[in-house]
């Protein structure tokens, strides 16, 4: 329905922020031009631009108002004021456009998360039972042996605690590593904290390790199973400590280095630079920072390590394990163990009876890992980790608040906490705060009718939501006149002509409607109809008015020459892209592929609508047929009648290649006599059979042309008078015209 349509465009990802739809609709606001060179002092005028496009589109595309002329004054003809546009304006403040990545069919992968979760339940009940029941004997039984852990140069920060910035999921492994899944982030961060276990550090080894289950095999979590650390910082709190202390490191060392990202670009000052292993995909890589002087904390001491991922898109590492020393040298050929081990020494000392609760949950933590048992049951659970289904992820353009900003080379913010009223559109001339609202002149109620309280921790504050219920609220918003904009658009579409001639402009510079009462009938029977445009399709291509011919006479024209009052019909050219559709549709070539990337190849057979737009590389055959400029939004393109259109359908080679393929759709396997290849030629590209003055010209055409042709000893001469029969085909007025 087109209010939910709207509504779904302005705040889809408020509205259902489980639909993969809505989130897309959003992209709607982002469309608008976005400047990609922008400096300090531009920032803030470039944000009021944007907020400015975002405003006016609105305006003109769904209220059929001028809206933005009110950003400098007062609107000069319509009652808009230049308090309500810096008001609507305000809806936007924090809203960015953003790379947003969402599973393509949520359904489908909660289904095969409810299956993976039932398979997964029994194993970890398996290793659970087993560790409460018969692990704390069999601990008994190792202590009883007298044995004791064995002293390591690196310990594993094995009960270490990790979060993604970029909401990744970080699971402990049972190594003390994490493996990274679910959510990538563009550039991500990685915070691990973890309580030192040894006094004197002098070095911590951060292992990159590889994983089946992995881009490649990992290290990293990019496509090419590659990885960018571009900052490695750590800060140690002692045990009372109101803030942390950076540490410095002196050197860096790893097993790999990628030609021109050294290890070292890890703790220098530049935020791009970064250590990668690209070269040696799929394997474990490892780098030892040493610490400028021994750390001078007590064992105890919170450690906070920060892992950021700043260089390349998605290039974080996939599963990261962090360990420390207090050798003198520290290398990364030094054995490792677990650290847990230095504490569980002096807690196997203490007599099992005299032991706190939380010293024997250490010591179990500690064997656990140790115990065959135990470790082929945890394999099974890892294991199966490694097999949770992943959703297919499409990533798209939205606008939303909360979410990483697409940047460019953008030296401000990407946004600015406040709106301000500022006076003739200029940033720097700001006179007061402005909050979110609307339109006086469309509001029937205050406007907290429409505004709504955003739960707790909200990642939106649901302003855009306010506004999208006030554009379709019939009875006290501005809906009425959304629906009577969007019924004119559908008039305009069947007829070539509004009701309302200037279909973005409802105001008072705008044309007023031939038929107002038909309007109102017509928005009217849209909102009965539940706001569904099917039906009005419907009633107006069943209506005498659209089933008229193009027929005139003298003395009607001369009352209405512009055919204001519908006495006859308009001739209308079909559009650019529908010209090239029913070109491919009818040689069968066209693919009905649905979604995907756009393309620049003028000879994809994709529908019209996948080109992307480059405006260095416009298509020829949609400029001739007057495609639009794709920076502002346009209520009614233009429509030309030239001899270029005319030539490029005799010329254009993927025209002709068209032609040649329904040529031979049409020649089949029996090569049917002239006069029913003729027929089905017309059946084909006009949907109706020939007249008999028509089928005879086609005929002749057909042979006079296969005649040239074997004069000119061209092979498959009929085939080729077929193809230029079919190219005339193509050409014909009736074929680029609704008739």
């Amino acid at each position: 329905p087109y209010d939910q349509f709207v509504k779904w465009q302005i705040a889809g990802d408020e509205l259902e922020p489980d639909n993969l739809l809505a989130w897309k609709a959003t992209g709607f606001l982002a469309a608008g031009t976005h400047a990609t060179q922008i400096t300090a002092n531009q920032a803030e005028k470039e944000r009021y631009d944007e907020l400015d496009d975002m405003v006016g589109t609105i305006g003109t595309s769904m209220l059929g108002l001028t809206v933005a002329c009110a950003r400098c004054h007062d609107h000069k003809f319509d009652p808009v004021g230049i308090r309500d546009y810096y008001a609507m304006a305000a809806t936007f403040t924090k809203t960015v456009r953003s790379d947003h990545e969402m599973p393509l069919d949520p359904p489908k992968s909660r289904r095969e998360k409810e299956t993976w979760d039932r398979q997964h339940a029994p194993l970890v009940a398996a290793r659970d039972h087993f560790e409460n029941t018969k692990l704390p004997a069999r601990l008994a039984a190792w202590e009883k042996t007298g044995a004791r852990p064995e002293s390591k140069e690196w310990l594993v920060l094995d009960s270490a605690k990790a979060v993604s910035a970029g909401n990744a999921t970080m699971s402990p492994v049972g190594d003390g590593s994490f493996l990274v899944t679910a959510e990538r982030a563009e550039f991500d961060q990685f915070t691990i904290t973890a309580t030192a276990p040894a006094s004197g550090i002098t070095g911590v080894k951060l292992e990159a390790m590889a994983d089946p289950s992995l881009p490649k095999g990992g290290p990293g979590r990019a496509d090419n199973g590659n990885f960018a650390l571009s900052d490695f910082i750590l800060s140690v709190a002692a045990p009372g400590a109101e803030h942390p202390v950076e540490v410095k490191f002196s050197k860096a060392v790893a097993d790999y280095e990628q030609k021109g990202l050294p290890v070292a670009a890890a703790i220098d000052d530049k935020k791009k630079s970064a250590w990668a292993v690209d070269g040696q995909i799929g394997k474990d890589h490892a780098a030892v920072f040493i610490l400028e002087k021994p750390l001078d904390a007590p064992v105890g001491s919170t450690l906070t390590f920060t892992l950021k991922f700043d260089n390349n898109h998605y290039h974080a590492i996939g599963r990261p394990r962090l360990s420390v020393t207090s050798m003198p040298s520290p290398k990364l050929e030094g054995s490792s163990g677990s650290a847990l081990a230095a504490a569980v020494t002096k807690i196997l000392d203490t007599p099992a009876a005299e032991r706190s609760p939380a010293q024997s949950k250490k010591l179990l933590d500690w064997y656990r890992p140790q115990d065959a048992e135990w470790k082929k049951l945890d394999a099974a659970v890892v294991a199966h980790n490694r097999q949770e289904p992943k959703p297919e992820k499409v990533k798209m353009l939205v606008s939303s608040e909360g979410l990483p900003a697409v940047r460019l080379h953008t030296q401000g913010p990407d946004f600015y906490e406040k709106t301000f009223l500022v006076k003739r559109g200029d940033p720097n001339q700001k006179i007061e705060e402005i909050q979110p609202g609307f339109l006086r002149v469309l509001m029937r109620a205050p406007e907290k009718q429409w505004q709504c309280e955003p739960p707790k921790n909200s990642r939106t504050p649901l302003r855009r939501t306010a506004l999208a219920n006030w554009l379709t609220d019939v009875d006290q918003g501005a809906g009425n006149l959304v629906a009577r904009v969007i019924v004119n658009r559908l008039w305009q579409h069947h007829f070539g002509r509004g009701l309302v001639a200037t279909p973005s402009d409802f105001g008072a510079q705008g044309d007023a409607p031939t038929h107002p009462e038909l309007l109102d009938f017509l928005a009217g029977e849209l909102i009965k109809n539940g706001w569904h445009l099917k039906p009005i399709h419907k009633l107006i291509l069943l209506s005498a008015t659209y089933r008229q011919n193009d027929a005139t006479d003298s003395a009607r024209t001369k009352i209405d020459p512009d055919n204001l009052l519908w006495w006859h019909r308009s001739r209308q050219r079909l559009e650019a892209e529908s010209v090239r559709d029913a070109i491919l549709a009818v040689s069968g070539d066209l693919d009905e592929k649905l979604f995907g990337s756009g393309s620049l190849d003028e000879g994809m057979k994709r529908r019209s609508i996948y080109f992307t737009v480059k405006r260095s590389k416009l298509i020829s055959m949609m400029t001739q047929f007057d495609w639009p400029d794709s920076l502002q939004g346009i209520g009614r393109r233009v429509n030309t009648t030239v001899a270029p259109q005319a030539l490029l359908l005799m010329n254009n080679p993927h025209v002709r290649a068209a032609a040649a393929r329904l040529a031979k759709k049409l020649e089949g396997k029996g090569s049917p006599p002239p006069p029913a290849l003729v027929a089905l030629a017309y059946r084909r590209t006009l949907g109706r059979a020939p007249s008999l003055l028509e089928q005879q010209d086609g005929v002749s055409f057909i042979e006079s042309q296969t005649a040239a042709y074997i004069a000119e000893k061209k092979p498959n001469a009929r085939e080729l008078a077929v193809t230029d029969f079919c190219q005339a085909m193509f050409a014909l007025n009736e074929f680029i015209y609704a008739e």
